[in-house]
């Protein structure tokens, strides 16, 4: 290499990070984000009136983890929250038995990779208003996950890179559309300060729709060239994979708006799929209802939704989709894990 440009690197470490992220963006899969802290899967259990203690948090990951085998088909990979990688099963096994598949963050990554997690995520929050996001925290949001990038590729761990455009507020199409595309021009612009590898990272955005209370209706179609067309202008093609976040949309809007994104006719050098939370779960809890008679239904739902978004990340989702929640938006106001 010439003596120019620093080796950050070596090609064994480069080509692990890109299979990784190959992996996890094979065709029709997606990721399960389980990575709710405890006061937001206290939230959810609320809704079931079911208490939010460890054990109880502990049943429901394992009810997640150990679902059919068949998962796999259509989820590739699975984040979580810290305490649980290190949480144990009813029969005392390690969670991650179950997942085959800034300050400390270096010794952090080192002990997740032993643990054998592969990938991690970390997501910056900005929110549209009349004079937000500035530039100042674009850039300073930017910086700090593009270090944090630098630190996962260091210890073998691909970065999902997830800075999320709140879908809060009163904006059109337009707006969300521009302001999307300035937050991934400076996130992209940061990345290749920090000499951030490419091929061996992902990107979790939001889909571009319009705010929440905008009076103004728009189409998933609409929506769906509105996100394209800001990808387009931002994300180098050299990154492998984008894996939506859902944004508070009901579980069928977001498969909805995601099997748009992949029908429409313009180049999409990346792997289009998602990385859901609430749009995988929210029908999930409600089935289970903390009951151990109900974790077999629990996990049909559960796969019900993988394949749906799987079909969808292929473009070709059928439209057909009944949910235990109503397909009720699961829209939180300032949303926080």
């Amino acid at each position: 290499m010439n003596k120019r440009f620093a080796e950050y690197l070596t090609e064994s470490k480069e080509k692990e990070l890109r299979d990784i992220a190959n992996a996890i963006c094979h065709p029709g899969k997606g990721i399960l984000a389980a990575d709710e802290s405890v006061s937001t899967i206290g939230k959810r259990f609320k809704s079931i009136n079911l208490e939010n203690t460890e054990e109880n948090r502990r049943r429901y990951r394992e009810l997640l983890f150990s679902t059919d085998p068949s998962l796999a088909n259509y989820i590739s990979g699975v984040i979580l929250f810290h305490d649980t990688v290190f949480q144990k099963t009813s029969d005392k096994k390690p969670m991650l038995s179950l997942l085959k598949g800034l300050d400390g963050l270096a010794e952090r990554c080192a002990t997740y990779k032993r643990e054998g997690c592969d990938f991690a995520k970390w997501r910056c929050v900005l929110k549209i208003s009349e004079r937000t996001p500035s530039y100042q925290a674009m850039m300073e949001n930017a910086n700090v996950l593009a270090r944090y990038a630098v630190i996962c590729q260091q210890h073998g761990i691909v970065p999902i890179v997830e800075p999320e455009v709140l879908p809060d507020g009163k904006h059109d199409l337009y707006v969300a559309q521009r302001v999307t595309e300035e937050v991934l021009s400076f996130q992209y612009k940061a990345l290749a300060d920090h000499h951030v590898y490419l091929e061996g990272s992902l990107l979790k955005p939001n889909m571009v729709t319009a705010g929440h209370s905008c009076p103004q209706k728009y189409s998933i179609e609409q929506n769906a060239v509105a996100t394209v067309q800001a990808l387009q202008r931002t994300v180098p093609a050299a990154v492998p994979g984008v894996v939506f976040l859902s944004g508070g949309q009901s579980e069928v809007d977001a498969t909805r708006n995601l099997n748009a994104i992949n029908q429409v006719n313009a180049k999409k050098p990346w792997a289009l799929t998602f990385s859901f939370g609430r749009a995988l779960q929210a029908s999930v809890i409600q089935v289970w209802q903390g009951k151990e008679a109900n974790i077999q239904a629990a996990q049909a739902e559960l796969i019900k939704l993988a394949k749906a978004n799987g079909a969808a990340a292929l473009g070709k989702f059928d439209g057909k989709l009944e949910v235990a929640s109503g397909g009720k938006s699961l829209f939180v106001a300032n949303h926080a894990y």
